[in-house]
């Protein structure tokens, strides 16, 4: 399978949860990654167990909710998702990311506009690349300004969802980019210290 009809199977996935692929225009200095946040730093949350009644309907009335109190959306609905990279899913991603290997690829933000007819936590999340299955996400996104990031996961009992408002602002965030960006071992993925090193040093906003 080659990358052009890769990169056409996770456009297909996506436009079916709701979401239009807007390729090659990630704004320049966006945050790479954002890991380390505190308490301190979440600016809206929202959890729901699995045995929620109507828990994907919950879910994404939710998440719509905070996406548009947070600022999550621009005023054409544009954001940016993390996404695996080629045509690996989010099941395997997690897998790699918890393996002994500190060489695996990972996700790169997609800039994308939220259509009419969208459900990010059904079709979204049962498409393989923004979660495992219906009522079970797994994603990050991000304003197009990097002024807040939005992240959902899977637990044992539920799911839960949390904005953080200025991630690149967050000292908490920040020591924990520099930290990466400055271990010397096996362990720490040799892509996300190349990444987080280059933001850090210039590519910041």
């Amino acid at each position: 399978m080659g990358i052009r009809e890769r990169e056409r199977k996770v456009h297909r996935s996506l436009r079916r949860a709701g979401l239009e692929v807007i390729p090659d225009a990630v704004p320049e200095g966006t945050m790479p990654f954002v890991v380390g946040y505190e308490a301190e730093d979440v600016d809206g949350a929202f959890s729901h167990r699995y045995d929620t009644p109507r828990l994907v309907e919950r879910l994404n009335q939710d998440w719509y909710d905070l996406a548009v109190s947070s600022g999550l959306l621009d005023r054409r609905r544009e954001f940016l998702v993390q996404l695996p990279q080629g045509a690996r899913t989010h099941q395997a991603v997690l897998r790699d990311m918890h393996g002994d290997s500190g060489d695996v690829r990972l996700p790169a933000w997609t800039r994308v506009r939220l259509l009419a007819d969208w459900d990010i936590m059904g079709r979204g999340a049962s498409s393989a690349f923004l979660g495992v299955r219906a009522g079970h996400p797994g994603f990050a996104m991000m304003a197009l300004d990097s002024s807040v990031y939005l992240q959902a996961s899977t637990g044992e009992t539920g799911v839960d969802v949390l904005a953080v408002r200025h991630p690149y602002r967050s000292q908490n965030v920040l020591r924990h980019l520099e930290w990466i960006r400055d271990q010397d071992s096996f362990y720490v993925n040799r892509e996300f210290k190349q990444r987080t090193a280059e933001w850090l040093a210039g590519g910041r906003r």
